[in-house]
């Protein structure tokens, strides 16, 4: 497939103001990353990386020379989709970032998601500068709200130019990256230059050619306290059960690293699994067994586990995603009447901290990788790159095409994969459920 090819408007002409705020030792000159520059490795099945793809991606990085001459650049912030933790961190780097280093001082906020570039939003954008942004990263949520789904793209761009906006920072997960990446096509159909530049969220971690995503390392570290705190009701009484459903939709990144970090969960439920409930060898049997034995038992399970039990579901929100029957409830209520017919006791504790995890500020390591992602993100944006996503690959900030990733999960992969091995060695539960 070779190199991932980013847009980019051309040319690029003014010599970069970052120069004038970085004074180095007589002799020695920044070294800028170029375009040519290269990392090999891809995602190529289901957003995994292997080593041996013929991929690579353009590397992040400021630009000797940019685009758009930042006296008369404007800059547009928009969050869309669920709360995550980082999502004020990034806003705040993106401002500080493009006020300090570029000298880029006429920066808006669009309120509410896309639906802040309807033609006739109820608020209005909201001007960001240092100050006003200057503690927004000790508070969860998004400063500027959020929403999901979209006006019609036709809408918002008509919106974006009538702002006299040069780039739009797009803060989502992969509604809105699908989102971004129409409002670059219309762009394009227009023939004009205005850059669309996407900053990957998902608390899931499940976005293709994206090692991490911001809020990610928080949520696993939220889990593992409620984790733990199953696992304290589950050993105070007798054939007691903690069972908490955790967030992912699609993948179970989060549960299957909470489960390592917390040691104390026994059964971890994926969405990329069809584990067996009934019969022999299955869910309810292994319970039985392990009350003979032990009177307590801890278990994780993915929001997106359990389709093959009780459906994909049949609603979708706003933004296009499928809304999930409740996996937590019907286990719950499954578990309770398999030991009933047996005329076994048990006390059921159930967690559900969805809600709470998301919605905290995010941790120390979280809000550094915010400040990195909303740099390189600016960095692309006044270089003139466009319908792109900032991307991370072996310790390194990549540029990413937003047509790459359009109808791509990054998934756990149950055989030959380091990280879900040691999810059943963890757990010890049995290693032939896939």
């Amino acid at each position: 497939m070779g190199k991932l090819k980013i847009r980019q408007f051309k040319p690029a002409k003014y010599i970069s103001p970052i120069l004038s705020h970085i004074k180095l030792p007589h002799g020695r000159k920044i070294q800028f990353p170029m375009d040519k520059d290269e990392l090999p490795a891809n995602v190529i099945k289901d957003g995994r990386i292997h080593k041996d793809s013929d991929v690579s991606f353009e590397i992040a990085g400021a630009r000797g020379k940019v685009f758009f001459k930042p006296e008369k650049t404007k800059v547009a912030i928009v969050t869309c989709g669920g709360l995550c933790p980082g999502l004020n961190d990034v806003i705040r780097g993106i401002v500080v970032s493009l006020f300090y280093w570029y000298d880029v001082k006429d920066i808006i906020g669009i309120r509410y998601g896309y639906h802040g570039l309807a033609a006739s939003p109820r608020y209005k954008p909201v001007a960001l500068d240092p100050e006003l942004v200057s503690e927004i990263h000790e508070k969860g949520g998004s400063f500027l709200g959020t929403s999901r789904g979209n006006p019609p793209v036709e809408e918002m761009v008509d919106s974006i130019v009538k702002m006299k906006v040069n780039i739009l920072f797009c803060i989502g997960g992969d509604g809105t990256l699908r989102g971004a990446h129409m409002i670059s096509e219309e762009i394009l159909k227009r023939k004009l230059q205005i850059s669309v530049i996407g900053v990957p969220k998902t608390i899931d971690n499940d976005i293709c050619y994206v090692q991490r995503s911001f809020g990610f390392h928080t949520a696993i570290e939220e889990a593992r306290k409620v984790l733990n705190c199953a696992h304290v009701e589950a050993k105070g009484a007798d054939n007691s059960i903690g069972l908490v459903k955790l967030m992912g939709r699609d993948a179970g990144y989060i549960a299957a690293n909470a489960t390592k970090a917390s040691g104390n969960v026994n059964y971890c439920l994926i969405p990329e699994m069809k584990f067996p409930l009934y019969g022999p060898g299955g869910l309810l049997d292994s319970l039985k067994k392990r009350f003979t034995c032990k009177n307590h038992a801890v278990i994780a399970i993915a929001e997106g586990a359990g389709t093959h039990l009780i459906g994909e579901g049949e609603r979708k929100d706003a933004g296009g995603n499928t809304i999930h029957n409740d996996i937590g409830l019907f286990l719950k209520d499954e578990i309770k009447k398999f030991f009933g017919t047996l005329g076994i006791n048990i006390n059921m504790k159930y967690f559900d901290p969805s809600y709470i995890i998301r919605s905290i500020p995010a941790s120390g390591d979280d809000s550094i990788f915010c400040a990195d992602l909303a740099r390189f993100a600016v960095h692309a944006g006044m270089a003139g790159k466009t319908d792109m996503l900032i991307g991370n690959c072996n310790g390194l900030f990549t540029h990413v095409p937003l047509s790459a990733i359009h109808g791509r999960k990054k998934q756990i992969e149950l055989f030959g994969e380091r990280l879900w091995g040691t999810v059943v060695a963890t757990t010890g539960q049995p290693a032939e459920w896939h």
